[in-house]
This record gives structure tokens, C-alpha cells and sequence, in this order.
């Protein structure tokens, strides 16, 4: 047997909900977890105190399929299956929609990415390769990749870090782990442990609300 892989197009989806105010605002995108959609994330990002302030956009990820139970139709982000080339896939995507984001909303003062479960690495990987560069990042239950050197990482200059106690995924390793890492690489880290579990809890919408006043005021 022989493999070969072979670029092709395909199109992608994301959700916008405007500021409240008309002009130009700040933008928050989010990256929903596995088996999510990109309706799940958006309700995340709406739930953050003052997040009306922002402009909301949730990317969904390329890869669908259904979860039956339900008949929903859910995505991921990649899977271990040429994973370089998915990453590149996914990097790719999304500096497409800043593109179209900017076209369609020009003049954003602020750019903060936001992620859950394995929408976090998505979150680490853009952050740290985008044109544009981010102020900030909220990664909630889900590690920064391992390809991701400190110079790459030295691009985001704040982070909030959140991890339930009981998260069996996020351990309390990487979870430290991650904290040391981004110090290191000189970005401003704000770590919060939380009484829960692999979940996007109320203290996390509470310590996301201060984390966006601090990248906006």
C-alpha cells in the first residue's frame, strides 16, 4: 500500500455577535473543545461579564461529523492522523477569518483568543503564528502544545490559565507545567485553580471578565 496526502479546499464556519456599541471594538474569538460546535463556544464567550463590550466570534473546526445521539452536527480540531498537516490546515483557517474580519470590521483595538478542552492548543497555535499579533489568551482545561518553543510563546504577552481540581484530563502537571512555561517566556500569567472539574465554571467566567477589562479597560 501506498499513501500520499494532496492539499484540497474546503470551507469553514464561524459565528459573530456584535458589540452592543457601534464603532470599532475590540475582538474575542473562541475555539470550542472536541466534539463541540461552534454554538457551544459562542454561549461561553456571551456569558463573560462584559463581554457585550466585544466583538464575539466563535470559529468552528473543519473536521464535522454527528453526534448521533442527538442528530447534531459537532466538530473537532485534528486528530493524530497527519497531524502536521492538520495543524498547518487549522493555522491557515484561521488567519483566513482574522482576514475577513478585518475586512468586513476594520480597526479592532484589541485581539484576544479563547479556548476550551482541545480548543486550547488551537488557541496556543494561532496566538503564536498569526500576522497579527494577539493581547492576550484565556485557556481554560487544556495544555499550550509541546512543538511550541519559547520564542513562539514569547508573541502573547498575557495568559489566564484555569484548571478544575478534579479535571482528570488537565492534570495539576501540566497544568504547572504550562504556568512555568509561558513565564518563562516572558508573558504575564494569571493561573486559576477552580473547585470543579474538566468544565467552563463560574469562577472562570468571573476571572475571564477581569482578564478582558485588564486587555480593555
Amino acid at each position: 500500500m501506498i499513501e500520499r496526502t494532496i492539499a484540497t479546499g474546503t470551507h469553514g464556519r464561524y459565528l459573530v455577535v456584535p458589540p452592543a456599541s457601534d464603532g470599532p471594538a475590540p475582538v474575542l474569538i473562541g475555539f470550542h473543545g472536541y466534539a463541540e460546535a461552534a454554538e457551544t463556544e459562542l454561549d461561553r464567550l456571551r456569558a463573560i461579564p462584559g463581554a457585550d463590550r466585544w466583538r464575539l466570534v466563535s470559529i468552528q473546526g473543519l473536521h464535522r461529523f454527528y453526534q448521533r445521539r442527538r442528530d447534531e452536527v459537532i466538530a473537532s480540531w485534528m486528530t493524530r492522523q497527519d497531524r502536521e498537516l492538520a495543524i498547518a490546515d487549522n493555522r491557515a483557517y484561521v488567519a483566513a477569518v482574522l482576514d475577513a474580519l478585518e475586512r468586513e470590521w476594520p480597526g479592532a483595538p484589541r485581539l484576544v483568543l479563547s479556548g476550551f478542552s482541545q480548543g486550547v492548543a488551537m488557541t496556543f497555535r494561532a496566538a503564536a503564528s498569526l500576522p497579527r499579533s494577539v493581547d492576550g489568551v484565556i485557556a481554560v482545561c487544556g495544555d499550550v502544545p509541546p512543538e511550541l518553543d519559547a520564542p513562539s510563546l514569547a508573541r502573547i504577552p498575557a495568559v489566564l490559565v484555569c484548571r478544575g481540581s478534579r479535571d482528570e484530563w488537565y492534570t495539576q502537571t501540566k497544568f504547572d507545567d504550562d504556568v512555568g512555561r509561558l513565564r518563562a517566556a516572558g508573558a504575564r500569567v494569571t493561573p486559576v485553580e477552580f473547585d470543579g472539574g474538566h468544565e467552563w465554571s463560574g469562577e472562570v467566567l468571573r476571572a475571564a471578565a477581569v482578564f478582558l477589562r485588564g486587555c480593555y479597560p
